[in-house]
């Protein structure tokens, strides 16, 4: 069989990851508002929420494992499949506990789509374009994670909450079709039956002691640590320096544009450089500046300031730091180590929110900013001892369609 070309190849991953998170996304906003008028309380509303980042967490290293025995396009589409049934139960479901258990559910099929997408990715792109592979991807899916809750919160408003998990139900099994029909198997064959009984151990001791690897998991903790902080405190605190909502909107607006549009040129930029480690330091460096400049932020304009930096310094980190996971491990080990990678995000997004309440009502907001920015500097520092002697492996550049 003739696969098609890596650029052929990549539109169709980026087409479905967006439509996958689109259509996910799309009901996180309204969920909670559903939610409350079932009679859930914010305790209840809290716990739906959290259920989700848990079991992604929990289930993305050993789902990510699983995508490198049995191939990235039957667990992606699996995932798929639960999302889109995780949809179809909202749209059917009329109490609180209910949502708890549907979102729980919501996680596995997370867990099991965004690992795998991004180890596909990986697996299709020339090692010469992996930066640019995942600049376009990561694009892909962050444009979709901005547009779904914005879709969802007016299609709610105009036509009734059910109708959003409705279409999202609709939309996660169009996409199904799609990977189903336009994606061939990657191009990381599975092994043997001899070989894969020999291969998961040997794997796993190996990536135990892969340094490069493990420091780009603490790296990506600490600054999804800091990410937890800005989604959860950052509004609270903009508020209490005067900002009004419309404002606090703008502030995370900039953010996400610049985000966004940053990752395709640092993606590029990051095929271009010796050693994309370099880029993923810088990246974190000011990510943490950033963090620690908003606790110094006092109006609109420094927000808007903090918050450009903030979000080109993501997207410099996270395309760089994806590309060169790729990189830390062999193929057949993409999947635990995107898994890993997975984890590290839904884990730092939920220490961050659950330690750093008790830190802000101690020593206020500024020092809690300033606290995370610490918490950031430090783990970088870890990613660049641990990264001192990782030496990638680079083939000659060729040229691809």
């Amino acid at each position: 069989m003739t696969l098609p070309s890596f650029t052929a190849l990549l539109v169709i991953c980026c087409g479905v990851a967006f439509g996958g998170y689109l259509g996910s996304h799309m009901r996180l906003p309204v969920v909670p508002l559903y939610a409350h008028s079932l009679g859930a309380d914010t305790v209840q509303i809290g716990l739906i929420n959290s259920a989700f980042l848990c079991m992604a967490g929990v289930l993305s290293l050993p789902l990510g494992i699983l995508s490198d025995r049995i191939g990235r396009k039957l667990l992606a589409a699996v995932g798929l499949l639960i999302l889109a049934l995780t949809s179809f139960l909202l749209y059917f479901s009329r109490s609180p506990a209910q949502l708890v258990w549907i979102f729980v559910l919501f996680g596995v099929g997370l867990a099991a789509f965004g690992p795998t997408m991004m180890s596909l990715v990986a697996d299709i792109s020339p090692v010469t374009h992996l930066g640019r592979s995942y600049g376009w991807y990561t694009t892909s899916l962050y444009s979709s994670m901005t547009l779904g809750p914005a879709i969802g919160g007016l299609m709610a408003q105009r036509l009734g909450f059910r109708s959003v998990f409705l279409v999202s139900a609709i939309l996660i099994m169009a996409v199904f079709g799609l990977l189903v029909l336009l994606l061939p198997r990657s191009r990381i064959l599975l092994a043997s039956k001899k070989d894969q009984k020999k291969q998961p151990a040997g794997t796993a001791t190996a990536l135990i002691h892969n340094r490069p690897l493990l420091g780009c998991w603490l790296a990506t903790l600490g600054g999804c640590f800091g990410l937890g902080m800005f989604v959860t405190f950052l509004p609270l605190h903009a508020q209490n320096q005067g900002l009004n909502v419309a404002q606090i909107g703008m502030v995370f607006f900039v953010q996400g544009l610049a985000n966004a549009v940053s990752r395709i040129p640092f993606g590029h930029l990051s095929d271009k450089v010796r050693n994309r480690k370099n880029l993923v330091f810088l990246g974190f460096i000011g990510f943490a500046a950033c963090m620690a400049g908003f606790g110094l932020a006092l109006n609109l304009a420094g927000f808007l300031l903090f918050s450009i930096g903030y979000g080109a310094s993501m997207g410099l980190a996270f395309t760089s730091v994806g590309a060169l996971i790729a990189e830390a491990v062999p193929p057949s080990a993409r999947g635990l180590a995107m898994g890993g990678y997975n984890t590290c995000i839904y884990f730092g997004m939920m220490l961050s929110s659950a330690a750093m309440g008790p830190v802000i009502r101690a020593t206020g907001f500024a020092n809690g900013f300033f606290i995370t920015g610490i918490v950031n500097f430090s783990l970088i520092g870890f990613f660049y001892l641990l990264m001192r002697d990782f030496s990638p492996f680079r083939s000659e550049p060729t040229t691809h369609p």
